[in-house]
């Protein structure tokens, strides 16, 4: 009855949203004011992402019963949203989104689909995974049209949407889903593996294919550091920089986090925050050319800040792995061809026998077209011989598989940035003098 009435209040009381191209000289300001429940921030950060529009600041707060947000967004292209079909159509996302957040419980595999099957899958990450993985999938005679995989910390996941190839739809005959199921299973178990290897065979719910592997990701404990790969090393210096601490005189606990900035940077963060059942009731993000800050003012759903020290290390390293995981580490390429069953098979197995371990996927088909990215390093972890890639191209062909850039991470690290200095205002800058600091981690 709780949640029904929950229901019919928001319904009397839709989102109001305004988006103002005069307001802002080089971003579109979008003003969301709705009725306040634990995950519309998500849901209105996950529409902003789903319609590939790029955050560049944004003021959060949601104190009391009312949420309202300001979002300064561009284009991929940098430029203000001048399409006014495209700003109707945001309209009509973020009213419709915002007006029913359904619980977490809720949020898993409720819609089923009959267009294909869905497969969650996580394990030990280790050279040729991805390959061995497909390789199975065409010898079962399954087409895959979507995937996104990810790795992190030497654990792997990926959500991926297969066809029968007989039918073209979803696999309905129940043993040879326990067919696939076994056979994947024993792929990611592999050999010596300490942790268990996980198959799961879902519908696809509301849920965003995004959202599902951070879910996979954390239930897998993958913010537990392992060993660094050589370029991490390198690196460490532009790790994303956390810290949590205490806001005595307001009763909250604040989050800022600094890194490089990138898409999705804050729906990652976001997503995070409310999986671990955070509300954010004051918030905001600036960025620069390179480097994005954000601040958040949090508190546990039961009402209180962070308490323990426990809490605090598992809140940083959770918030840490988040941000990571999406990172672009190695050579971007990407391959354009025709769809067919055993596609994704025969290109993964060249990258393998090349040497290639492949550090994060995103496999789309779209009118029987394959469009799939690849993020790429050789076995050490490191960039890779300008010969070995050009001898790829060849074996796949030259016109289908393209080398963009390399996403090998940034010589610049991230300028300092004096915490509270955004929201110093808002709760009297002197109120920050009180602030205890806990931990943090460069």
């Amino acid at each position: 009855m709780d949640n029904e009435y929950d229901k019919l209040i928001r319904r009397m009381n839709p989102p109001r949203v305004v988006i103002d191209n005069n307001a802002c000289k080089d971003a579109t300001v979008i003003q969301v004011d709705s009725m306040n429940k634990h995950g519309i921030l998500l849901k209105v950060v996950q529409v902003l992402m789903d319609m590939n529009l790029v955050v560049t600041k944004a003021y959060i707060s949601s104190d009391g019963g009312w949420f309202m947000d300001v979002f300064n967004v561009i284009t991929c292209e940098g430029n203000k949203i001048r399409d006014q079909e495209v700003i109707n159509a945001i309209q009509m996302r973020l009213e419709v989104d915002a007006s029913f957040v359904p619980s977490l419980r809720e949020s898993v595999g409720v819609m089923p689909s009959e267009d294909h099957t869905s497969i969650e899958l996580s394990g030990n990450d280790r050279p040729g995974l991805l390959s061995e993985v497909c390789a199975v999938l065409a010898d079962l005679h399954c087409n895959v049209v979507n995937a996104d995989v990810w790795t992190h910390n030497n654990r792997a996941a990926a959500v991926v949407h297969v066809t029968d190839d007989a039918t073209g739809g979803a696999i309905k005959d129940t043993q040879r889903l326990l067919t696939i199921k076994e056979l994947l299973c024993n792929v990611l178990r592999g050999n010596g593996e300490l942790k268990e290897a996980k198959m799961t065979l879902s519908p696809p719910g509301v849920t965003s294919t995004d959202r599902r592997l951070h879910q996979i990701m954390q239930t897998d404990r993958d913010y537990e550091r392992a060993g660094q790969t050589r370029l991490e090393v390198e690196h460490e210096n532009l790790r994303p920089h956390v810290t949590v601490l205490d806001c005595t005189e307001k009763d909250y606990t604040v989050i800022t986090t600094r890194s490089r900035d990138r898409p999705k940077l804050l729906f990652d963060v976001i997503c995070t925050l409310t999986d671990m059942e955070y509300f954010v009731f004051h918030g905001m993000v600036n960025t620069g050319r390179m480097e994005a800050y954000l601040e958040f003012y949090i508190r546990h759903k039961d009402g209180l800040p962070i308490s323990s020290e426990a809490e605090r290390d598992r809140v940083l390293n959770c918030l840490e792995a988040a941000i990571e995981r999406r990172e672009s580490e190695g050579l971007k390429l990407e391959l354009y061809a025709e769809d067919r069953v055993g596609l994704l098979s025969d290109i993964t197995r060249v990258f393998r026998e090349n040497s290639l371990c492949i550090r994060r996927a995103e496999i789309a088909t779209k009118h029987g077209k394959a469009k799939d990215i690849f993020y790429v390093t050789d076995m050490t972890g490191t960039t890779i011989d300008a010969k070995i890639v050009e001898s790829i191209r060849k074996q796949i062909g030259d016109a289908m598989l393209q080398v963009k850039h390399s996403s090998c991470l940034s010589e610049t690290s991230p300028k300092e940035t004096t915490t509270g200095v955004f929201l110093g205002n808002f709760f009297k800058a002197r109120t920050f003098q009180n602030f205890k600091l806990i931990r943090s981690y460069s």
